[in-house]
């Protein structure tokens, strides 16, 4: 299987980045506002500058990874909860900031505060987040954004469950997981409608036990990151982990956390509402065959066959009569319906052997008992069958003389025989198909 390509990473240590604007007073201000919060907290002040970057790595338990493009804005604060954080428990780790190309001083400010910046020239937040978290060193890693609306300082209650053996800890916004969202924090149209429906969802396709599916504060272990293998350039990244996690039976936990108002001043939030909500929806289905082709497949499958059924023997119904017409639509409705199956085998078949999906129970089943030669068989079978049935109606134009036919009859025998001839064909070469789609790639 080819692997998608990685992102570009360098360290930032090695190559500075060009002069920026001085942030000097700006992080004055920062480090009298954390002062105010260690007041709050009895917080043990980290050293300013103090850096993980000479750490071995086999020492660093914890890596916190914030994507980052052009937010100067907030990025020191949140860098600076996250020292602190990991100073009052006594964790030993590192900030690694992902930045994505900024161009407003978001490296110098990182480095002056002792980060780690790793350079992802390939634009995307699940290619920035991939980059992060591919050159961080520690057991575990914690990723969050890094507009302050996400507080780091809540970082232990991610922690203390996967020291406890959990894969994946999910943050939760939403006060059904026990989450809260501050005033101003969430648009209305994501706190009560898209966030809601599209956590429903996740639970509903994929059984994944959380109830905030677009949280970007979570925690896992780095061998659960290197063992998902996801693909995702873009937002979907996030949700494509608890997608797979969900599929191959992961330990989820999920913890309430603070959405906090977006702290960036210079421009607005990256997320865009439509553009953002359809391509979670389309993710979903791609990584649903069921859902997407198996599902209205066998509903049009049941459509044909109950068209059928009615038509064939002129069935009435009240004033409605039942004839030729309906046997024609109950074979386009049977085609189709023929035709998204085979699309739901073909998809779970790559998939598969893509390690995208796990197998499941019905396509092993599918996969012991039905092979190239069998699907041959059935198909040529089938093949047969309608042309035997448009065998009869060429008879019957003989019989006529090659001349006008009597139409509701026998397009009785021409429908069928169509119908069964294309199921014929379609089903020996997909039969190939699926046999192709199976000889995965050696790694």
């Amino acid at each position: 299987m080819q692997q998608p390509a990685q992102a570009p990473l360098v360290a930032a240590r090695s190559a500075p980045p060009a002069p920026v604007a001085d942030h000097s007073a700006a992080l004055g201000r920062i480090d009298d506002a954390i002062a105010a919060v260690e007041a709050c907290l009895a917080l043990p002040a980290a050293a300013p500058g103090a850096s993980d970057a000479d750490e071995p790595a086999g020492e660093i338990e914890l890596s916190v990874v914030m994507p980052c493009l052009n937010e100067a804005d907030t990025l020191a604060t949140c860098i600076r909860k996250a020292q602190h954080a990991m100073a009052a428990a006594g964790v030993r780790g590192e900030v690694v900031v992902a930045d994505n190309g900024s161009t407003d001083g978001s490296q110098a400010i990182a480095l002056e505060l002792g980060a780690r910046v790793v350079s992802v020239a390939e634009k995307g937040y699940g290619n920035a987040l991939r980059g992060g978290i591919a050159a961080s060193r520690g057991k575990y890693v914690l990723m969050g954004d890094a507009d302050d609306s996400y507080d780091f300082l809540e970082l232990p209650k991610f922690l203390e469950p996967l020291r406890a053996g959990r894969a994946l800890v999910q943050g939760c916004r939403l006060p059904s997981g026990g989450g809260r969202v501050l005033a101003g924090a969430m648009p209305p149209s994501h706190r009560w409608l898209g966030n809601p429906m599209f956590s429903w969802l996740v639970r509903r396709m994929f059984a994944a036990p959380i109830h905030d599916v677009y949280c970007g504060l979570r925690g896992f272990t780095r061998e659960l990151f290197d063992r998902l293998d996801l693909r995702a350039s873009g937002m979907e990244f996030a949700t494509e982990m608890i997608i797979k996690s969900s599929l191959f039976g992961v330990d989820i936990a999920e913890v309430p956390t603070t959405l906090h108002p977006d702290g960036r001043q210079a421009h607005a939030p990256h997320l865009r509402t439509v553009r953002d909500g359809w391509r979670t929806l389309r993710f979903f289905l791609m990584y649903s065959p069921g859902w997407l082709f198996l599902a209205p497949g066998v509903g049009l499958l049941l459509a044909g066959l109950l068209g059928y059924v009615l038509a064939l023997p002129r069935v009435r119904i009240g004033g409605v009569a039942f004839d030729a017409h309906t046997l024609l639509v109950a074979s386009l409705a049977t085609l189709l319906g023929y035709q998204l199956l085979q699309f739901a085998v073909f998809a779970k078949t790559f998939a598969i052997a893509e390690g995208l999906i796990p197998e499941g129970r019905l396509m092993a089943v599918f996969r012991r008992r039905v092979n190239l030669e069998m699907g041959i068989v059935a198909g040529a079978a089938s093949l047969a069958a309608g042309l035997a049935l448009l065998a009869v109606a060429l008879n019957q134009w003989r019989v006529a003389a090659f001349g006008s036919l009597d139409y509701a009859r026998t397009m009785r025998w021409v429908i069928p025989g169509v119908t069964l001839a294309t199921l014929g064909f379609q089903t020996v070469f997909s039969s190939f198909l699926v046999s192709i789609l199976r000889m995965a790639r050696r790694k």
